[in-house]
């Protein structure tokens, strides 16, 4: 299926209104305002005009955005915004996160801030080392290129584990902003403390350009296994265990596909990370969108590179943790035809996006409503060349909200996708 179906603002209200109760619960005023809003067979979709903030994070009812040079919270999913405060570098943020108890942790590019009381104040986070000292951001070569020490490509970091809320999430660079280390961040007092939990080794892919020959080399010089990034961490409850995954292919300095399995000892303040399998990038294992349902576990590859006879191992997959590495143990479920790295799940639904530079599509959407037992795939052409990315679960109005880029990582708009009863 590939279907796009934008109609007007007219035609929108009367389907709107003919829905009646049904819908009004989940459209917003300032729905009506929006930039792009349509609907197919599955969801609703709605992109917020260019003159409202950008809403870089949601949960539950709350929603975390930056406008200009200003940071802003708000409780009704983003129809009013009375927390506000100036923030200089609003337009360098490049990840947040709303904890379970409200507090807000947010990223510039190699700086971390935390609120503790809806904005009215907030303070820098030194992130610490797993011995407790300092681990400071590196003096860029070039001031404007200091790396992206905290953004993510995925969108969901908080997880249940037994019983208390853990943070934990890793930092797509080196695609954008200049070299950076690859690195696994965690907190468990709500983001008041956040740590290394690992670091990858000194990729000499990835370093920085113009630096002194006895300049330290980025990431950890004890660590053979590179990476150029990490596309997703999720935490499977069944094995009280962490998944991380990695990009993205041999520079001839190694592979830099790795899956990770960790474990967290909570008493000890300790990680256990073991590599699970590393590969080169046309396999289903260069993927993202870990999910973890009913004791088995699903993720969707971008295998890119040179193909074999002809094909990527790509697709939607599933497997019992226990077998994940190996492929006749797989079950493929669907195969979307193009590189895709993020997918969610969340009460049976599965949204998951193409990359756009490698799509015929202008801005792609994966779906399925029953579990991953049938598929369809949307074309949103209307908002051009466009990668959806960071997608958060729904929010109290039952809408999920991702990250629109130019391309494939470059900024440009939030889109919020309502599925269907």
């Amino acid at each position: 299926m590939n279907t796009s179906l934008p109609v007007n603002r007219r035609q929108f209200l009367r389907r709107s209104l003919a829905a009646g109760t049904a819908l009004a619960g989940g459209f917003c005023p300032n729905l009506f305002a929006a930039a792009g809003e349509g609907e197919n067979e599955h969801f609703w979709y709605r992109m917020p005009s260019a003159d409202e903030p950008y809403i870089d994070t949601q949960r539950d009812n709350k929603a975390f955005a930056f406008k200009e040079t200003q940071i802003l919270l708000s409780e009704d999913n983003g129809k009013t915004w009375p927390h506000r405060a100036e923030f200089a570098e609003a337009q360098d943020i490049t990840f947040s996160v709303i904890l379970k108890n409200g507090n807000v942790l947010f990223a510039t590019r190699e700086r971390l801030f935390l609120s503790t009381d809806n904005l009215k104040t907030h303070r820098e986070i030194i992130v610490k080392r797993p011995d407790g000292s300092e681990y400071r951001p590196h003096s860029p070569v070039d001031p404007k290129a200091p790396g992206w020490y905290f953004h993510s490509l995925d969108g969901e970091h908080c997880f249940d584990v037994k019983g208390e809320e853990m943070l934990v999430w890793g930092n797509y660079c080196n695609v954008l902003g200049g070299a950076v280390p690859v690195n696994i961040y965690y907190s468990t007092d709500q983001g008041q403390t956040v740590k290394v939990a690992y670091s990858f080794g000194q990729n000499p892919k990835f370093q920085q350009k113009g630096a002194p020959t006895d300049a330290p080399l980025l990431g950890d010089p004890g660590n053979k296994l590179i990476a150029r990034h990490i596309h997703n961490i999720a935490y499977n409850p069944a094995e009280n265990a962490f998944y991380a995954c990695t990009g993205d292919i041999d520079r001839d300095y190694g592979n830099e596909v790795h899956w990770l399995r960790g474990t967290y000892d909570l008493a000890a303040d300790k990680w256990d990370w073991q590599p699970l399998i590393s590969v080169n990038s046309n396999s289903r294992f260069k993927c993202g969108g870990f999910n973890f349902i009913d004791g088995k576990m699903y993720w969707i590859a971008d295998a890119n590179g040179l193909a074999i006879a002809d094909r990527y191992d790509r697709g939607i997959f599933m497997a019992d943790p226990a077998e994940v590495t190996d492929k006749s143990k797989h079950t493929l479920l669907f195969n979307p035809g193009y590189e895709s790295a993020n997918m969610l799940h969340q009460d049976g639904v599965f949204v998951a996006t193409h990359c756009a530079p490698a799509s015929p599509y202008g801005c792609g959407i994966i779906w399925s409503s029953d579990k991953g037992k049938t598929w369809a795939q949307y074309d949103l052409k209307e908002f051009g060349a466009r990668s959806g990315c960071r997608i958060n679960k729904k929010n109290s109005d039952g809408w999920f909200r991702m990250d629109l880029r130019k391309g494939w990582i470059e900024r440009a708009e939030v889109l919020f996708l309502k599925p269907k009863p």
